[in-house]
């Protein structure tokens, strides 16, 4: 039982605390008040964060059968969802910002979101396809907008090393840095199925065109050599080892493959080449190789089959990711396809390419032609030897384009006069409406010429105009002085028949001059074509581009094999070719 005095206390104690409670702080609020404001704020804090990570998870953005059949098996077979270092993202970290207030929008925004849904706006895939093109637009402004914002929650120009990149994606990290370009200009249908390509070109010219406020010329990707110059060195020269092996082991597969060939072109072609030898009918073949060019240092060039990818195709940032650079920062087909050409060819060879390529694939047609080529001078006269496999893939007689020739070797040389020249080779004299292409006029035989010889090049094609410019030819005074300024590309071909013609195409394709200029042997032996050309640096005639020391000159060429014509060939990039010069691609030596 207490005592008075305990009691006393007691009432002491409890009346210390009461005040305390009872103390009025600020906004005239109790103590006892605030604490249980701040209990109630934490509780409701906890639910609504609670709730915010619940609709930013995956199985709560799935759970509508819109998204689940629509978008999400979509974005499962994407990288996002699985690869080899298993960091998944998911939904809300692409279209849900990370910053709070930023978040908190998204979500009211999401509200018509939930009224489409109780509205029936998409619950069908058909109904959703009709609303694809206006959803995809709407994701891709709000990126644009935020510098790709999600995006950069994960990747950052910074972050990405160089190294590991091919070299298309290196210079356009590189350009996007300086130019002010996001991620969403280049990566969209990076999770869902691709459609930029409904949009018009307005639309895509102002979507992709570049911000200066995204800009950051001061930054550049990740270098290893920045931060582990010795590391760096070394996977440099372990990446040199790699493909050394993995050259000598394509090579080896060819000569196998060559050596076991016993097929009915082999055949022929050979029987053909002792007739024409034995007759005089073809002197420029079978003579024999010069054992110099053992000593001559070769480049292997791939050469890819090109399908219906014609120079408007490269000009148009439709049909080609890689349009803007190309025009506006003179970037070359070299910088970023030289490594991957055989990849390129593989996909537009079989029809499967995203831009529809090539609308008729041929059977067993092969992507690439992989060619080793060796270059030198006497002083007089440019030596190319050209060494490829045929690759074993004869077809049928009745499936012959050229009957007369199973392979066909074209080259040719251009200076920076031509338009496009420096960056793209030949492939300037490949037009939209040139025979075999998309635009082809009814009843014209329309064939290379260059933009030099025409007054307009349709490029866009747009409001259903044709593209190209077969009808725009410009007067023959215009055209000879073109000419006369080298304003035009200087072709040479071969053919296994034992021709040689020597021409230039300008407005279209001449094949005119001295073949005394010109001239080509040719070997084929266990399935390995050898062609060598000689030819005059310096004929003095029109049409024949002058080749001097010091200077470097656009260079292109193509093979037509299996007997092919017309656009299915493969071809070459632009390369650099120069006389003892270390800066070209392909250096022509002194013998």
């Amino acid at each position: 039982m207490a005592t008075p005095e305990r009691r006393t206390k007691q009432r002491e104690g409890d009346s210390g605390i009461g005040v305390l409670f009872s103390r009025r702080m600020m906004f005239n609020t109790s103590l006892g008040g605030g604490l249980i404001f701040a209990l109630l704020g934490i509780l409701f804090w906890g639910g609504f964060n609670t709730s915010m990570e619940v609709t930013n998870s995956l199985n709560f953005c799935i759970s509508c059968h819109e998204m689940e059949e629509n978008v999400y098996k979509e974005y499962q077979k994407t990288v996002h969802y699985a690869n080899r270092s298993g960091v998944r993202a998911t939904c809300s970290d692409c279209h849900v910002p990370d910053p709070w207030v930023h978040k908190v929008v998204r979500k009211i925004q999401a509200s018509r979101e939930v009224l489409g849904k109780i509205l029936g706006t998409i619950d069908t895939p058909e109904k959703f396809e009709d609303h694809r093109l206006r959803l995809a637009k709407n994701v891709w402004n709000g990126m644009k907008a935020t510098d790709s914002r999600e995006c950069r929650n994960c990747h950052n120009f910074t972050a990405m090393n160089k190294d590991s990149q091919k070299p298309r994606a290196q210079n356009q990290h590189a350009n996007a840095l300086r130019d002010g370009q996001t991620c969403i200009d280049c990566h969209k249908g990076i999770a869902h199925n691709n459609i930029r390509n409904l949009l018009t070109d307005e639309e895509l010219e102002t979507l992709e065109a570049p911000d200066a406020t995204h800009a950051h010329p001061d930054q550049k990707l990740f270098e290893l050599k920045d931060v582990a110059p010795e590391l760096a060195a070394q996977r440099a020269q372990e990446r040199v080892e790699q493909e050394a092996v993995a050259a000598a082991e394509r090579e080896a597969e060819i000569k196998q493959s060559a050596a076991m060939m016993a097929n009915s072109m082999a055949k022929e072609m050979a029987a053909q080449m002792i007739a024409d030898a034995a007759s005089g009918a073809a002197p420029a073949a079978g003579g024999g190789i010069d054992e110099r060019w053992g000593s001559v240092e070769g480049r292997k060039i791939t050469l890819l089959y090109p399908g219906q990818t014609s120079m408007e195709w490269i000009l148009n940032g439709k049909d080609h990711g890689g349009a803007r650079p190309f025009v506006k920062g003179g970037d070359r087909c070299f910088t970023c396809h030289d490594k991957e050409a055989d990849k390129m060819g593989a996909k537009i060879v079989n029809g499967k390419h995203e831009k529809a390529a090539e609308p008729t694939p041929i059977p067993g047609k092969r992507g690439a032609i992989p060619v080793t080529v060796k270059a030198a001078h006497d002083g007089e006269n440019l030596f190319l030897n050209f060494q490829w496999s045929d690759g074993g893939t004869a077809v049928a007689d009745a499936d012959r384009m050229d009957e007369k020739n199973a392979i066909k070797l074209a080259m040719m040389f251009a200076t920076d006069k031509v338009e496009y020249a420096d960056r793209a080779g030949c492939w300037g004299t490949c037009h939209h409406d040139a025979n075999g292409m998309p635009h082809q006029p009814d009843g014209q035989d329309v064939v290379k010429y260059i933009k030099e010889s025409r007054t307009k090049i349709e490029v866009k094609g747009r409001r259903g105009k044709k593209r190209g410019g077969w009808d725009k030819l410009r007067g023959d005074d215009e055209i000879q002085a073109a000419l006369e300024a080298q304003k035009f590309m200087d072709l040479v071909r071969y053919k296994a028949d034992g021709t040689v013609e020597d021409g230039h195409i300008l407005k279209d394709r001449m094949m005119e001059g001295s073949i005394a200029d010109t001239a080509f042997t040719a070997e084929y032996a266990n399935g390995l074509w050898t062609v060598v050309m000689k030819r005059k640096l310096n004929s003095g005639e029109t049409g024949d581009l002058p080749i001097e020391a010091g200077q470097l000159y656009n260079f292109g060429f193509a093979i037509h094999d299996d007997y092919s014509n017309g656009r299915y060939h493969h071809v070459s990039i632009g390369y650099k070719i120069g006389l003892d010069n270390p800066k070209a691609e392909i250096n022509a030596v002194k013998w």
